[in-house]
């Protein structure tokens, strides 16, 4: 499998050192012999149509910006979109920043692929967020494959728990806390007390929260995750402007005391069910399933016949991610395989 890699920030690095430190196993165990012959960035690309040997990758990696520097393989000025056209590969992973503006980059190349045949392993939520009912149908027209576990859960098999382990069942309604920078905030003011913007601030100097905190604290990151998991798991085709959203800028202190004396606490709930998609600080029992704390993600499915299915897990983090491109990878790959013996 030739894999074209567009973005090499941290989980673009995080997907070649996956596929280099993994190399002899995947190979070995899985019959799946992945090769990234291009690697493009926002000021060049790196190009080998016989694919980068794994130590090559990992120098790649080592070496820092501009990728396309290399003496070997760089091609300096060489768009991602120029290497989509004309470098042959069979997937494209595209795990450039989110932009839920206009979706752009990752938009292009993420059409540009579907029209010159090539399958799609994404991270990036703003195309799927702003037009995935579009996007999937062009996938399909194109009869080329788009997966996008990374985007809800990270490295924890949201997408896939729902998908396949609840496959023979009816999933009725979506429910969970889908952004870890928003429940560690929360975390923090319910368990010690602390203020809002303090706790942000403490989110900040961990790493958990950007510099400018919207995409989180006014929950475009967790909208745009319900419009995912309704489109693929609820065939609900909706888009980011569908669902109804209110941030935790507004979540006081006050609103957390009187909810634990109810024996509840407040959390950022996404949902999905038959009266709409909506996000907003929800208050919820403290022993519910959903109530984890710090950065933990948790999603609870409820079935017809299973009852309620609740996963539990990390939400974000470079190799987690990039665990989850793998995922998709090999769901291609075993995709492929089967319409050969079909």
């Amino acid at each position: 499998m030739r894999i074209i890699l567009v973005g090499f920030g941290v989980v673009g690095k995080g997907v070649a050192t996956i596929l280099a430190r993994r190399y002899a196993e995947k190979v070995k165990g899985y019959g799946f012999n992945p090769k990234v012959v291009a690697i493009a960035d926002i000021d060049g690309t790196v190009v080998n149509p016989r694919g980068f040997k794994p130590e090559k990758l990992e120098a790649i990696k080592q070496r820092g910006y501009p990728i396309s520097a290399d003496p070997d393989f760089g091609h300096p000025g060489m768009s991602a979109l120029e290497v989509i056209d004309s470098v042959e590969a069979e997937v494209v992973v595209e795990v450039t920043p989110v932009n839920i503006k206009d979706a752009e980059p990752a938009l292009s190349h993420i059409t540009r692929a579907f029209k010159t045949g090539k399958h799609i392993v994404t991270t990036n939520k703003g195309p799927l967020a702003l037009a995935m009912p579009a996007l999937t149908e062009l996938a399909d027209y194109n009869n080329v494959y788009l997966r996008f576990s990374g985007t809800v859960g990270g490295g924890t098999p949201m997408l896939e728990f729902a998908k396949r382990c609840l496959a023979g069942d009816k999933i009725l309604a979506i429910k969970g806390i889908l952004n870890g920078t928003t429940n560690y905030i929360l975390t923090e003011m319910s368990q010690n007390r602390v203020a809002f913007q303090k706790a942000l601030k403490n989110a900040q100097n961990l790493g958990y929260a950007e510099r400018e905190p919207s995409m989180d604290i006014d929950g475009f990151d967790t909208a745009c995750k319900v419009v995912i998991l309704a489109n693929w798991i609820l065939n609900k085709k909706i888009t980011l402007k569908d669902v109804s959203r209110t941030g935790i800028r507004n979540v006081s202190l006050q609103a957390l005391d009187k909810a634990s004396k109810r024996g509840n606490t407040i959390k950022l709930i996404g949902s999905i069910n038959g009266e709409g998609a909506t996000v907003k600080p929800t208050e919820i029992p403290k022993n519910n399933a959903l109530c984890v704390s710090g950065v933990l993600n948790a999603v609870t499915f409820f079935t017809e016949f299973a009852g309620e299915q609740t996963l539990v897990g990390r939400g974000a983090g470079g190799m987690e991610t990039a665990s989850a491109v793998l995922r998709d990878l090999l769901d291609i790959r075993h995709k492929l395989a089967s319409k050969v013996f079909t």
